[in-house]
This record gives C-alpha cells, structure tokens and sequence, in this order.
C-alpha cells in the first residue's frame, strides 16, 4: 500500500490542532520513537505530537486519513514485539502527557483514566483509598498500551487480564469519529462487546483516549512462599497440582535455575540456583491463608521439593517480588553484546511440563542459551533465547528454535502469545493459529481502517 508523507502543509495543519510546543521532528525526539524494547529494526517516525485530548486526536487523525499518512499510538515504548514501531514512518501520536486520574468512584470500585495514566502510578494514588488495578505487566506501562496489548503479568491467575477490568473506552476511529463504548456497569448483555474488539487490537483500529476500569479492593493478608525442587519437571507438574487442587493463589511463577543464577547475581540474592517457584496468595484472614499455605507445602512435598520457605515478611516478600520483576534486567546485564528472542507462549495448564520441556529440548538441540521463567498458573512460558542477529547463521537457529517452540504450543492447543501481543515478531503464526477467523479479523480491520493508516505492519502481515 502507497502512504502518504508528512509534508510542510501537513505539519502546519498539526501545529494548528496542538501548538508547536507539542509537536517535534527534533533527531532524538524520533530516534526514541524509533524503538521498543525488542531486538525488531528501528524506523524513524516523520513527526511525533503529543496530543492533550479526544478531539485533538479525532482533528489529527482526519488529516492523517485523507492524505494516507500512518498513524501509530505510543504509550511508553515498553512492548517487547515492535508493537508501537512506526514501520511506515508517518506520525507518532505520543500520549503520555494524557496522563490525568479524572474520577475516581470509590463507592463503585471504579476509575476513569486517560491513556497515558502509568498503571503503577494509579495503583499508588488508589492504594490510598484501599483499592487497586490488579493486572501487572512489571514494566512501566501505560493503561492505553495495556489496553492495546490487553497486558497482565503475575496476578493473571487470580483476578484476570487488563480485558477483564475494562467497562467503558473512548476511543477515536480512522475516520476521526470519537465514541463511547461500553457502560460503567459491571455486567452486560446489551449489543457487540466493542470494548473486547478493541482490548488487543495494538492501535490497528483505533487510538484509545479514555478508560474507565474496574477495581478490587486490597488484600487484608498475603503469605508467600519460595519452593525450590531439582529436576524442572517436579516443578512445574507442581503447578499443575495446584492448580487442580481447588487452592487459588494470586500469584504462582516459574524460574529456571539459568535464571535464578543471573538474579543471584544482578540482585545480590542468595537462592540456591535451582528450578523455583514463588507462590503469593491473598485473603481477609492469616489463619485461612495459613491453611492455604499448608496445603501447598503437602503438594510441593509430594513432589520432593527440596526447600519451603513460607510466612514471608512484607520487605522480603518485596525484595523477591523485585528480583522477579528484574528478569529481563537481570538477563541482559549478565549477557552483554546479546539480544533475546521473546517467547510468549501459553497453553492448557496440563501441558505446562510438556511446554517447558520441550522449549529447553529445542534450545538445547541447537547449542543455544536461553532463560525459562514465566506465569506458570495461567500456563505463559517466558524464554528468552540469546543470539547476536547480525550473526547470520546464528541468529537463523535463535529464530528456528521459536517456531519449533511456538509450533508445538499452538498444537497443545495454545496461543504464540500469552500477553506481548503479536506486533511484528509474531505475524508469522496468525494463519496457522486461526485459520479462517484471520480472514475475519482482516475484514474488521479493513471495514473501520479502509485506508490502513493506524499502526500498519502489525498483526497482518
């Protein structure tokens, strides 16, 4: 498809819309742009603006569709599958100075946000008033860039994804058309769920402006414990057990022994470098998450676990909290002059061992390094397989081990992508995921952006 360029004319019109204090095609201002936290090639956006409301947005995006320009929405740069890389250049549409709480209803455990509301940041000011966002991605995310990628993290198995907190968007169409989906009731059967079509579209549809999110109230007690086993699998047919079990843990993580080393090391933690699970469960009373707790450590015991270590006081429980969070830190501090390839994978909790088995084998078989950790509860294997890319040979095994390990998630019945969304890296296991329904989806897309100008070179290839 033919794009349109950001010419004088066009630039002039923007600096009408914004001002031209909020508009930039200064050198460092779109080589920041350029990239995400992914090893995908780096494109230079023409201009990046940094629009304050719907209706800028909606202005910007008329003139951006009539002339055929690209349009890509930026949160926080922070996605790890090229997923905000402007691939046509065009315009960057930055939101992070849409950055207000505009209400907060205590009295209806809900909040209303713009995009470039930091998820961190609101759970600091909703902490104050005893409620929380539970989804947690670890990075510093945007709710917009949660939105588009539906993001979720650690606590997926208890409370859900950012889909399952969303009531009600604004959102700005192609077009320019701003609207309203979705309702600030908790349940619906009213009409298309316009919010579920949107949450994960990556701003190939639309630029979302405003959100307004569901909340939970913060635990009275938490207990967590670190359990440690020695060969992977007794590890990880543990987490299945638990999950069978009727338990429900808040938050039960995988970390193989190669990662608990480099968080040894780039934390200065001292945990014996073996398979490791961390569990956290949340409750109103001690005495009932006790009991939880006892119940784990006689699964765990059952499958000869070598060391439980439970009752965690809150700064350390923090501190492991942190060196989980410190993964992908700790991996590329400890691997200078490498660049990872992300797997996202997630499947039927049944075949998580098989999962993570199999992802070793093939890292293994092709005399790769790699790094296994993940979402264990909700079956998200996390490997980051270590190659330099300009080393072609190399790098062809890096990317022959993803499809061996991707191909064998999607034929347990599971998805590519857990939470990264597909972005640009992984376009290329969409037909085989879906088959048909990707006609579908290609339909949709070309219905509401006939001229392809959001976020072109995502999802579709």
């Amino acid at each position: 498809m033919e794009y349109g360029r950001v010419t004088d004319r066009e630039l002039e019109s923007i600096r009408k819309i914004v001002g031209s204090e909020r508009i930039s095609m200064g050198e460092s201002i779109l080589e920041l742009h350029s990239k995400d936290e992914s090893f995908h090639q780096r494109r230079k956006p023409d201009v990046v603006v940094w629009p304050l409301s719907a209706a800028e947005i909606s202005q910007i995006l008329k003139l951006a569709n009539e002339k055929r320009i690209p349009v890509t929405p930026w949160g926080a740069g922070t996605s790890l599958e090229g997923n905000p890389i402007p691939v046509e250049g065009g315009i960057v549409l930055d939101l992070q100075q849409m950055n207000h709480i505009l209400e907060l209803r205590t009295e209806d455990l809900q909040v209303r946000v713009e995009a470039g509301v930091i998820y961190k940041e609101l759970n600091q000011t909703l902490s104050r008033h005893g409620l929380f966002f539970p989804p947690d991605p670890g990075a510093s995310a945007t709710i917009g860039g949660m939105v588009g990628n539906n993001a979720s993290g650690i606590r997926t198995i208890k409370y859900g994804a950012t889909k399952d907190f969303i009531l009600s968007m604004v959102v700005i169409l192609p077009s320019g058309e701003i609207i309203h989906v979705g309702t600030n009731a908790i349940k619906s059967s009213s009409g298309y769920d316009l919010c579920r079509l949107f949450v994960g579209s990556e701003g190939t549809l639309c630029v979302v402006a405003e959100v307004t999110l569901r909340l939970i109230g913060l635990p009275a007690e938490f207990m967590a414990a670190v359990v440690q086993f020695n060969p992977i699998r007794e590890a990880t047919d543990t987490v299945i057990q638990i999950m069978r079990s009727g338990l429900s843990p808040a938050a039960l993580e995988f970390l193989d022994a190669p990662t608990v080393q480099v968080v040894n090391q780039f934390k200065k933690l001292s945990l014996e470098e073996r398979p490791t699970l961390f569990i956290e469960f949340h409750g109103v009373s001690a005495a009932g998450l006790k009991e939880e707790l006892e119940m784990v450590k006689e699964i765990c015991g059952e499958n000869r676990s070598l060391r439980f270590d439970s009752g965690i006081g809150r700064e350390e429980r923090n501190r492991l909290w942190e060196a989980r969070y410190g993964v992908r830190e700790s991996i590329k501090v400890n691997n200078p002059g490498f660049y990872p390839l992300v797997i996202d994978t997630a499947v039927p909790i049944s075949k998580y061992s098989d999962m993570v088995e199999w992802g070793q084998k093939v890292v293994g078989k092709k005399g790769l390094k790699g790094y296994a950790f993940g979402h264990a509860g909700s079956g998200n294997l996390h490997m980051e397989i270590l190659g330099i890319p300009e080393e072609k040979a190399q790098w062809q095994k890096v990317r022959e081990a993803e499809e061996e390990i991707v191909h064998f998630a999607l034929e347990c019945g599971g998805t590519a992508t857990g939470e990264h969304g597909i972005g640009i890296g992984k376009k290329k296991f969409m037909k085989k995921e879906h088959g048909a329904s990707l006609t579908l989806m290609r339909q949709i897309k070309e219905l509401l952006d006939p001229n392809g100008i959001m976020n072109p070179g995502k999802i579709f290839d």
